[in-house]
């Protein structure tokens, strides 16, 4: 049995969080981006032994995201998106915890919340990198590891004809007549 809890954050919690990260920022304006991704990878590796409830370990995993998207070589993320990322993890340089993340189970709620508010700021970046991991993925199930840009596009194309080969035939799968010339709906 599971169970939903549903909170809201006023602007004053929305205040406490964005002072709370503007410390940890303040806090890691001298670290290197390698010491930020490092302290938050730490607090990956520290929640194995345990098992947080599951909106912290589906935060959890939205952090592991953002840290992926910093060292894959093939996502070259640069510029002001990665300041971004590279700011929203410089909570974890020396977050300023709400609940302490030794306390069992309810530890890293306070951090879970933070990692929300971060993803809903950077849910842009993260959808293109989902997308992109997803594609890169099926890619090299199809093709293999060592793929051509022209081998990506003609799989690309090929994985849009089908879809829309799909999606035609589950309309036409009801409406199609003997012809070999479509029957338009908006013609009947």
């Amino acid at each position: 049995m599971s169970i939903d809890i549903k909170f809201s954050l006023d602007d004053t919690d929305l205040e406490y969080f964005r002072s709370v990260m503007n410390k940890a920022q303040d806090g890691a304006g001298t670290a290197s981006d390698k010491e930020i991704i490092n302290k938050a990878r730490a607090v990956l590796e520290g929640t194995k032994p345990v098992k947080p409830p599951l909106f912290v370990r589906e935060s959890l995993e939205r952090l592991a995201t953002l840290i992926a998207m910093l060292e894959d070589p093939e996502w070259p993320l640069d510029g002001q998106e990665r300041v971004d990322v590279i700011s929203a993890l410089a909570y974890f340089h020396n977050p300023a915890d709400l609940i302490a993340d030794d306390v069992p189970v309810l530890g890293l709620i306070d951090d879970a919340i933070m990692i929300e508010l971060v993803v809903r700021e950077l849910n842009h970046q993260l959808e293109a990198y989902d997308e992109f991991c997803a594609f890169r993925s099926s890619e090299e199930q199809l093709r293999g590891k060592d793929v051509s840009r022209e081998e990506w596009l003609e799989a690309k194309q090929k994985q849009l004809m089908k879809r829309m080969r799909e999606r035609l035939g589950r309309i036409n799968r009801n409406e199609r007549g003997s012809s070999r010339l479509t029957r338009f709906s908006f013609l009947r």
